[in-house]
């Protein structure tokens, strides 16, 4: 086993710890996002600017409000749906 597998072991163990205990459901990859907003942003005004990844396929798309946002949000997780029916 290398280092990087140790780790990744490591790091599975201790999820699987805090989920136990805590019992929440673990938090699954495939319905994870990184937002960024850019400086147009302002929230006053109601106005969204910025980058949306999925984080485990890569997907991307940029927004300029929040219609956009969600409707990109709606159709990766609608895919990762189909793919991962079992994960609620």
């Amino acid at each position: 086993m290398n280092k990087k597998q140790s780790v990744m072991g490591e790091k599975q163990r201790v999820r699987s710890q805090v989920a136990a205990s805590t019992e929440e459901p673990l938090l699954s990859p495939q319905r994870a996002f990184v937002l960024q907003f850019y400086p147009e942003t302002d929230v006053a005004q109601g106005r969204f600017v910025g980058r949306v990844e999925q984080v485990v396929s890569g997907q991307t798309a940029r927004f300029d409000s929040l219609d956009v946002l969600v409707a990109f949000l709606g159709r990766v997780l609608s895919e990762v749906r189909a793919v991962f029916p079992e994960e609620k």
